[in-house]
């Protein structure tokens, strides 16, 4: 039989970062939750929380975290029809939904959708941010419920739905252009000139480079972790990068920006893909997201 009073306490230590946090939340002691977290721990024999701070959860720690969102929903949907077995003496119950997105995308239509769901929902959010090479590895794990992802195949486990692609293009100020590409953007000169990279896990200019040039180049590179920063140091010159088209169309339109090749945009293709045992009762989640993904990728 699983006690549901432990779970929720480890539930809450890791939403909060703290178990003092969490027995306010939980409306009792802080050593009542260290007990029962420490209690749970022994019986399964595995670690559950990494304490710390703030503390976080252990791989095993997120599928039971994710258990506990599964349950909130179902409880939400049975208070719904019950409300009597609510405690009115109680904290309201809410649930907080884990959910993965690139950056990019937070940065231009992602952010939309989740507003739209939330206007409409009592379900609280944690949005976790990531590439789209890699947000399907928090879904494997079972660090959220859903996650944005440029992963095709379904992950095990999940459903998935075609959003629609996500349109880059090379571009950079004509000042950089004038600098660095005198003679045009050779495969020699791009060598040479300062790009903009997002992070390690950042292959954007690198796949742009070999779908135009045919090889893996290495150009010098600045780092900067910031979908609009990317623009904001394109535009100033700093140096070249992939930027979304919903994020640059009119400075191209002005000549601000300019790509580095005409005509050659970078389209990458994202989907949707949810736990199979959530999806029903996410319906709406999918449907914002959706909705939203078709106004503004292209299909």
């Amino acid at each position: 039989m699983l006690d549901y009073s432990a779970l929720r306490a480890v539930s809450a230590v890791v939403q909060t970062g703290s178990f003092e946090k969490a027995a306010g939340l939980l409306n009792v002691t802080p050593s009542a939750v260290s007990q029962r977290v420490k209690q749970l721990e022994e019986r399964l024999g595995v670690v559950l929380v990494a304490r710390g701070n703030p503390c976080t959860a252990t791989e095993k720690g997120e599928w039971l975290c994710r258990h506990m969102e599964n349950v909130g929903m179902l409880e939400a949907e049975l208070f719904r029809h019950l409300p009597a077995l609510v405690d009115p003496a109680g904290p309201e119950p809410r649930v907080t939904l884990h959910v993965a997105t690139n950056a990019d995308s937070l940065g231009t239509w992602f952010l939309t959708a989740m507003s739209r769901f939330a206007e409409r929902s009592p379900y609280l959010l944690n949005i976790a941010v990531d590439d789209q090479d890699h947000t399907a590895e928090w879904l494997r794990r079972g660090q959220v419920i859903a996650a944005v992802t440029g992963l095709e195949r379904p992950i095990q486990g999940c459903r998935r739905l075609s959003l629609g692609t996500l349109r880059y293009h090379a571009t950079a100020s004509p000042g950089f252009v004038a600098r660095h590409f005198p003679q045009g953007v050779t495969k020699e000169a791009i060598a040479n000139a300062p790009m903009l990279t997002f992070n390690q896990k950042d292959r954007l200019q690198g796949r742009w480079m070999h779908q135009v040039f045919g090889e893996n180049l290495s150009p010098p590179t600045h780092w900067l972790p910031s979908t609009q920063g990317f623009v904001e140091a394109s535009l100033s010159g700093m140096g070249w990068g992939m930027n979304p088209a919903l994020l640059i169309d009119e400075h191209l339109a002005t000549g601000r920006l300019v790509e580095l090749i005409p005509d050659t945009p970078l389209d990458v293709p994202l989907y949707w893909q949810m736990n199979r045992l959530a999806a029903d009762r996410l319906m709406d989640l999918t449907h914002a997201v959706t909705t939203v993904a078709k106004h503004h990728l292209r299909t």
